[in-house]
């Protein structure tokens, strides 16, 4: 039993030796009483009224949560950091064993009433109120966080290529600077959150001091500015290239045959997309004339060649399908499409190698000008005793080739000497004016000669008029490929940081 009471005895010292933690709260409860007893909180905490009170203000950026830029408002996770020295919050360490520092509520005591001057929150001031931690020294640690909605100017100018700056003004509502010396600390970056949309850059932040006319004293304020870089992948991969591609298709219609009928659906169809697409940006910019986007340009600067390039069809298909009793193609067209822009572009007329050759061969040939009846000599006798004897005559210099073109060009040859056909009746062809039978014949063979000439000179003009159509074709062609080529390189890459974001998006 004495060994058990023995036992006893230890474990109530060893426990009454635990009990630090009792006085510990009681020397608390006795230092916030203390504290309270007359301290007022609409009291500015300085020894002297006449000295200004030094407060330090920063902030740690935690996440980039939005930006809109329709309505121009930037959205981020800020944690507000304000450190200050509150004279009347001080204690003796010694006299309060275990009590290093003490919490208030911010509503309890003295604090600076620090806002941000563009904010576009609904409330206005949109920190969560927290403790103020206090050390014994008196030195005040408030950090509120809260998700700040800031006013912020988009300049989309160089969109989706832009580079924004956002700034976050902080300052005293009601004090001055000879009661309130706002003070920078820099910007903590190190619980960053990276962001989708945006990278980081830099936040610096400078001090201001602004005069009003009603004061003398200066107004100090914090103004930090948080410097963004947008990140142009998804925009490249869903605007850009497609437009790009758009952009190329518009110049397959100079390269689509002109009877296949399509070439003005396809114009009008790049043309229809490429207003999908502007709609689509026209969503996301904001309705500024301050300046115009630079996808904005492009897309722009893409619908005109889009629109020239239909209006250029238009003339190509006025060519191809030109009626040839409209008139011939006047002189100066056929000296610009036919000879000059032909010959620069290494375009040759179809079948132009065989007609020339054609022209030139000699071979002699019979006339239809001549229509004699031989009953006597000659060929053998038909049954009916008559030989009906069909020869050609004033065409021996001209050959014949089973090509449309030559056709028409050595069918002019004999333009000259159509007068002299012999008619019935005339002393050239009297054995033919004995026979009625024998006159009509010539006569319907002498028009199916002309129809056969009036039918080779229409398809000749034609045939100017559709080689002047493929000759604008492939003008067209050349010319709106470099312009395509140098609109897109010319618009995308006068972004200052064109390259630095191809690298860093595409490339990473």
């Amino acid at each position: 039993m004495e060994a058990r009471t023995g036992n006893f005895a230890f474990y109530l010292i060893f426990t009454a030796c635990l009990l630090n933690v009792s006085l510990q709260g009681e020397h608390q409860r006795r230092l916030y009483q203390e504290l309270m007893k007359n301290y007022n909180s609409l009291e500015r905490p300085v020894f002297n009224d006449s000295h200004s009170l030094t407060v330090y203000f920063s902030f740690s950026l935690m996440q980039i949560m939005d930006v809109d830029e329709k309505n121009q408002v930037f959205t981020a996770n800020i944690w507000l950091q304000l450190y200050w020295q509150d004279y009347y919050l001080q204690w003796n360490a010694s006299a309060y064993p275990g009590v290093s520092s003490v919490r208030f509520p911010d509503s309890l005591i003295w604090k600076p009433d620090i806002l941000m001057y563009n904010s576009a929150d609904e409330r206005f001031d949109a920190t969560f109120h927290t403790n103020v931690l206090i050390n014994s020294s008196g030195h005040c640690q408030y950090l509120p966080p809260g998700i700040f909605k800031s006013t912020c100017y988009i300049d989309v100018r160089w969109f989706p290529f832009d580079v924004q700056r956002c700034d976050l003004k902080f300052g005293s509502w009601t004090y001055g600077g000879w009661s309130l010396d706002l003070q920078m600390l820099e910007a903590d970056l190190t619980g960053y959150i990276p962001n989708g949309e945006w990278d980081l850059v830099e936040v610096p932040g400078r001090r201001n001091e602004k005069f009003y006319d009603c004061c003398k004293e200066p107004y100090p304020d914090v103004t930090f500015t948080v410097v963004m870089r947008r990140r142009t992948l998804y925009y490249g991969l869903n605007l850009l290239i497609p437009c790009v591609l758009i952009s190329t298709l518009a110049l397959l219609v100079f390269l689509l045959p002109a009877d296949s009928g399509e070439k003005i659906s396809l114009g009008i169809t790049v043309l229809l997309s490429l207003t999908v697409f502007m709609l689509l940006v026209a969503e996301i910019m904001p309705a500024t004339s301050d300046s115009v986007p630079l996808i904005a340009q492009y897309f722009a600067t893409t619908m005109v060649i889009v629109g020239l390039s239909v209006i250029a069809t238009v003339l190509v298909l006025q060519y191809h399908h030109h009626d040839p009793d409209g008139g011939k193609m006047p002189k100066w067209t056929r000296v610009v499409l036919l000879n000059w822009c032909a010959w620069f572009m290494r375009m040759k007329r179809p079948g132009e190698d065989r007609v020339r050759p054609a022209c030139h061969n000699k071979r002699p040939r019979g006339s239809i000008s001549s229509v004699e009846l031989n009953a006597s000599t000659g060929p053998p006798q038909y049954a009916n005793g008559n030989m009906l004897y069909i020869g050609f005559r004033r065409m021996e210099s001209v050959s014949h080739t089973n090509t449309p073109d030559s056709g028409v060009i050595c069918g002019r040859l004999l333009a000259a000497g159509e007068e002299d056909l012999p008619l019935p009746g005339s002393q050239s062809s009297a054995t033919a004016s004995g026979d009625p039978d024998l006159a009509k014949i010539l006569e319907e063979v002498r028009y199916i000669a002309r129809r056969f000439r009036e039918h080779d000179e229409e398809e000749s003009v034609c045939n100017e008029w559709k080689f002047a159509a493929s000759v604008i074709d492939r003008l067209c062609l050349m010319a709106f490929s470099v312009f395509t080529i140098l609109c897109t390189i010319g618009i995308l890459m006068s972004a200052p940081n064109f390259v630095e974001a191809i690298s860093k998006d595409f490339f990473t």
